[in-house]
């Protein structure tokens, strides 16, 4: 909470400015300095300077929460997915101040969803929506704005029967394409100012995995812990804003291959590893709802509930259609017992061909 902005904490605007001018933009900023500094760059007296410094450390400290006043149920406490087994399953849908973790394979669907997701955010409240803007950060160039369009007037042709309507939606999503791990790191810094001038109800990352991956070789050394740092400093940011803003944070993730006992999710014959999610077992525990989606055929994928504070493990099909995400009517199917969310196993394409040595290299079974 530190890293709360001043103007969030309470410090006048003009104040604000002055600060600024010296670097002392968080509340971390300020508290770092003496009681003396902060008269001198804030130009107070010293009495001045000590109410400021204590005004600031009492918007920093967590509230106190009592169990009943969790236990309580609150009507918004979730983000609905539009998936009524899915969101049965999540008591609500997406739990709002946390992160979301979507991992799987490519073309399974997790950028789809992420549309979708969009989409409903946009939607006014009446229709299961947050009637709010949208943080998409994008580092693989893979959003694409006619198919945005395309699922919102199949999913909901009635609401957007107007271009008007279309409109005023796709100026709700604020897209950012961020190809480096230092371009994710600066959107991150300025994300806390994003959310409030786009009035953004979610923040979609997608995905987490792709810059890291691209620049970080882990067999070098040194080069695993410093990913982790990376990625510890950015799921930190991203879990304070969601905390902060009370909004649902969602991620997607890539697979790697895990070199071990055979699992569900075997690639081909003869390897001695399984498919999970990527980043490795430490990144896992930084999520606090995990789904998994994956290959049954074909036509149809599977979302697997991996890891959820409320929602038992189960498993959900579905297909994507124009309108998006579709679950089947049969939607439950047992695929085993439910494992360490880290090590979950990930059906992949019966042809897809996964190199052991290359994905190894890349992640290190981490």
């Amino acid at each position: 909470m530190a890293s709360k902005k001043l103007r969030r904490a309470g410090v006048s605007q003009e104040l604000c400015e002055l600060l600024n001018r010296h670097h002392v933009e968080s509340c971390k900023d300020l508290l770092s300095l003496t009681p003396l500094e902060v008269m001198r760059v804030a130009g107070l007296s010293y009495q001045n300077a000590l109410a400021l410094m204590r005004s600031v450390s009492q918007h920093c400290a967590p509230p106190v929460t009592t169990l009943l006043e969790l236990w309580k149920p609150k009507s918004e406490s979730f983000f609905s997915t539009s998936l009524p087994a899915l969101d049965d399953f999540l008591r609500g849908g997406l739990p709002l101040g946390t992160i979301t973790e979507l991992a799987g394979p490519s073309g399974c669907g997790k950028t789809q969803m992420c549309v979708m997701l969009s989409v409903l955010a946009t939607l006014p409240r009446a229709l299961g929506g947050l009637d709010a803007g949208v943080v998409y950060i994008d580092t693989e160039s893979a959003f694409s704005a006619e198919r945005l369009v395309e699922m919102a007037q199949a999913r909901f042709p009635e609401h957007f029967s107007s271009r008007e309507r279309v409109l005023q939606m796709a100026s709700r999503v604020h897209v950012f394409r961020e190809l480096t791990c230092q371009d994710v790191l600066n959107r991150l810094d300025r994300l806390e100012v994003d959310i409030i001038s786009t009035k953004a109800g979610l923040v979609i990352l997608d995905s987490v995995a792709s810059v890291v991956r691209k620049e970080f070789d882990t067999t070098l050394p040194g080069n695993l812990a410093s990913r982790s740092n990376l990625l510890t400093q950015e799921a930190s940011t991203l879990k304070y804003l969601a905390h902060q803003f009370n909004i649902p944070v969602v991620l997607t993730n890539q697979i790697t291959t895990y070199l071990g006992n055979g699992g569900g999710g075997v690639p081909g014959e003869g390897d001695s590893g399984y498919v999970i999610a990527a980043l490795g077992n430490t990144w896992s525990h930084t999520v606090n709802t995990r789904l998994i989606v994956q290959y049954v055929d074909a036509r149809q994928r599977q979302i697997v509930i991996a890891k959820s504070p409320v929602a038992p493990y189960a498993v959900l099909n579905y297909t994507i259609q124009k309108e998006g995400i579709c679950l089947d009517g049969d939607n439950q199917e047992p695929i085993g017992e439910a494992r360490d969310p880290g090590l979950q196993p990930i059906r992949v394409r019966t042809e897809f061909k996964y190199s052991l040595s290359q994905a190894v290299g890349t992640d290190g079974g981490s």
